[in-house]
């Protein structure tokens, strides 16, 4: 099966289960309002990318995807917060996501706040489910892992400091370590849940976690490179945003060749990483060179 359907299957088994997740309810107007502010930010589009690394981390140690597929929708839970309360006004101030109206857009502002606050919150109430694994120790450990993912030391943190940034002047190490914040912490934790859904020992985590920080700086910079030079109809989102903004990015610091070498050698420590695994990290290389090509 190629990437292509793997990476399509696999998010249609996370859209189904955040689908049921996010369920409506019989509750006053107010709540359904919000929970379909919530499923118009959880569902209907994306690569699901995140939850992919977590299923397929998770299955080099013989775990199935479906064991997998809890700790999957929590992260994919927090991914989406973090989408709606970054295009806010107060933010990014983005009107498109994923091709349609951003949250705050189509649900104003207010509500769009409180949907990324309960989506973030269900992340956590998933994880703590016997349904995510059976050990309570397990659970915790994926509770803690995404809480240190998600804050100050995280993707929260990032954020600030690219908040910070703009138009400050950041040296090359000092971009990389905001970008490993903002957007690594999130497919570190992808990698490091499989690893602990598997029990895997210290070598294989160290594994993982080599790759799953070249994989998060080869996105990122994939991601820059395709703001500097993608087509927004194509994207399904505004073009062109970080130099309109004075947003610090390795692709404005090194210009477009020097981030396309850069972007190649991380995919090549990717893959790498990986050598330890054998043939059965062959679907998580390929997920790794799928980002160089990648144009949405």
């Amino acid at each position: 099966m190629a990437l292509t359907e793997k990476l399509e299957r696999i998010a249609s088994l996370v859209e189904q289960r955040l689908d049921a997740l996010l369920a409506p309810e019989p509750v006053p107007m107010g709540q359904a309002r919000l929970i379909e502010a919530m499923r118009y930010a959880a569902l209907g589009g994306g690569k699901r990318l995140r939850p992919f690394l977590v299923i397929e981390s998770a299955r080099l140690f013989g775990v199935a995807e479906e064991e997998a597929l809890e700790a999957s929708a929590a992260l994919e839970c927090v991914h989406c917060y973090s989408l709606v309360h970054d295009d806010l006004p107060s933010m990014d101030d983005d009107a498109m996501r994923r091709g349609r109206a951003t949250a705050h857009i189509a649900f104003g502002e207010a509500t769009a706040i409180l949907a990324g606050d309960a989506l973030l919150t269900l992340a956590f109430d998933i994880l703590s489910r016997p349904s995510t694994h059976p050990d309570g120790s397990v659970r915790a450990t994926l509770v803690g892992l995404l809480a240190q993912a998600a804050g100050v030391h995280g993707m929260a943190g990032g954020q600030a400091l690219d908040l910070a940034a703009e138009g400050q002047g950041l040296g090359p190490m000092e971009v990389a370590k905001m970008q490993e914040m903002k957007t690594g912490a999130l497919f570190a934790f992808a990698c490091h849940a499989g690893a602990v859904l598997g029990r895997a020992d210290a070598v294989a985590r160290g594994a993982l976690a080599a790759y799953a920080s070249a994989f998060g700086q080869a996105f990122q910079l994939a991601d820059d490179l395709l703001d500097a030079q993608g087509d927004a109809a194509t994207m399904g989102k505004a073009a062109a945003k970080d130099e309109g903004r004075g947003k610090a990015t390795l692709v404005a610091l090194l210009g477009i060749d020097a981030a396309r070498a850069r972007l190649k050698a991380l995919v090549d420590d990717a893959e790498t990483a990986l050598a330890p695994f054998g043939a059965k990290a062959v679907t998580l290389k390929e997920a790794a060179r799928f980002i160089v090509s990648r144009r949405a």
